[in-house]
């Protein structure tokens, strides 16, 4: 039976076969809003993708890695915070 019009964003948010894209844009949203939720390291730091709940940065050089590494969990409860939901649970670095 015909439902009438329903708009992009809820057939996004509610069809139980989107799930895969659902699960697709909320990766993508940490990797485009990084450097909102983070303008200081829009010079350091590059979001690359996310991976099994890993957020992947290409950082500068091994120092600022080191910095990162160490301010990991800060960075990690500040974008799941940012989001409101868990997101990502850890931090890796590509060269």
């Amino acid at each position: 039976m015909y439902e009438g019009f329903r708009s992009l964003a809820d057939i996004l948010k509610n069809e139980p076969s989107l799930v895969k894209v659902r699960d697709n844009i909320k990766k993508f949203d940490i990797v485009d809003e990084f450097h909102k939720i983070f303008p200081e390291l829009a010079k350091i730091a590059e979001p690359v993708k996310i991976e099994k709940k890993n957020l992947f940065l290409r950082v500068e050089n091994s120092v600022w890695r080191s910095e990162m590494k160490f301010n990991e969990q800060v960075i990690v409860e500040k974008v799941n915070k940012y989001f409101k939901e868990d997101r990502i649970t850890g931090l890796k670095f590509v060269t």
